[in-house]
C-alpha cells in the first residue's frame, strides 16, 4: 500500500557506511559532552541526515523546540483529540526530520498559526515498515510571510517513553513516529537547526484553518484532510538563475 501522493517521502540517497561512521562518533561525543552547548555540527552532510540516523540509532528520541536552554522537559497536556497524544507528557519523535519542523516553525510571532503535520511508516506484506512518509501543513495566512526561525532539536533518552500503538489502516498497519514519557526528562544533547536545514521547507502547505476543523469535526479520522486547491511553499522558493 501507498499513500496519496500529497505524503512526502524521506529524501534519498541512503547514508553510507563512512559517513555513518562519522554520524557515531559525533554521537558519541555528544552524549559524552551533554547538552550545555549545541553540537558543533561541521560534517558535509546535512543535519536531517544526522538526527534521522540518532533516531535510527537505540535510546534516543528527539524534540524540537524555539527555546535553545530547556534543561529539563516537564510533562505538559496538550489540546489534542487523538487518545495517545491526550494525555499530560514530554512527547518527541522516532524520526530525525520531524522535530526539525517544530523547531524551526515560529508560533510564536504568528498567532494564530495552526499546524498539520504527521511522520508514519506502513507495514508491508511481510511486516517490514517502510521508509517514513510525511505531510507538514500551517495556516494559510501564516505561510505567506515564511514563518520559519532558527531552532533546537533535543536528544532525549527514549527509557521512560513509550511509542504509540500501531494504527489498523486498510489491511495494514500505520506507524506513528510519536512517543511520550509521563515523567519529567533532561535532555542528553542538542543542535542547532535553521530553515535550510528542514529539507520539505518548500513542500510545507498552507490550509484554510476553518475548513480543516470542519472536515476534521466531520470526519475525525480522515487526516490529513487535504485541499486539493491549498497553497504551498513551493510558490515561496528563490527562482534559480
Amino acid at each position: 500500500m501507498r499513500l496519496p501522493a500529497y505524503w512526502l517521502q524521506r529524501p534519498e540517497p541512503p547514508v553510507d557506511r563512512d559517513t555513518a561512521a562519522s554520524f557515531d562518533r559525533l554521537l558519541d561525543q555528544a552524549l559524552e559532552h551533554g547538552p550545555e552547548r549545541p553540537l558543533d555540527y561541521r560534517l558535509d552532510a546535512p543535519k536531517w541526515q544526522f538526527l534521522c540516523h540518532a533516531a535510527d540509532r537505540a535510546g534516543v528520541v528527539l524534540h524540537g523546540s524555539g527555546v535553545p536552554d530547556i534543561a529539563r522537559f516537564e510533562p505538559r497536556q496538550p489540546a489534542d483529540d487523538l487518545e495517545f497524544s491526550n494525555r499530560l507528557a514530554v512527547f518527541a519523535a522516532a524520526d530525525g526530520i520531524w522535530p526539525i519542523y517544530f523547531a524551526i516553525a515560529d508560533r510564536e510571532h504568528l498567532v494564530p498559526m495552526i499546524l498539520m503535520n504527521a511522520c508514519v511508516r506502513l507495514d508491508d506484506d511481510a511486516g517490514r515498515l517502510s521508509e517514513p512518509y510525511y505531510y507538514f501543513s500551517v495556516s494559510a495566512p501564516a505561510l505567506k510571510h515564511r514563518p520559519w526561525r532558527t531552532g533546537t532539536v533535543y536528544l532525549l533518552p527514549a527509557d521512560s517513553f513509550e511509542h504509540q500503538p500501531p494504527i489498523p489502516l486498510n489491511g495494514t498497519q500505520l506507524h506513528v513516529a510519536q512517543a511520550a514519557s509521563p515523567v519529567a526528562v533532561e535532555p542528553i544533547a542538542k543542535l542547532t537547526v535553521h530553515p535550510d536545514d528542514f529539507p520539505f521547507l518548500h513542500q510545507v502547505h498552507g490550509h484554510d484553518d476553518a475548513l480543516i476543523n470542519a472536515r476534521a469535526a466531520a470526519d475525525p479520522d480522515g487526516f490529513p484532510w487535504f485541499e486539493e486547491n491549498d497553497e504551498t511553499a513551493e510558490a515561496e522558493k528563490p527562482e534559480e538563475t
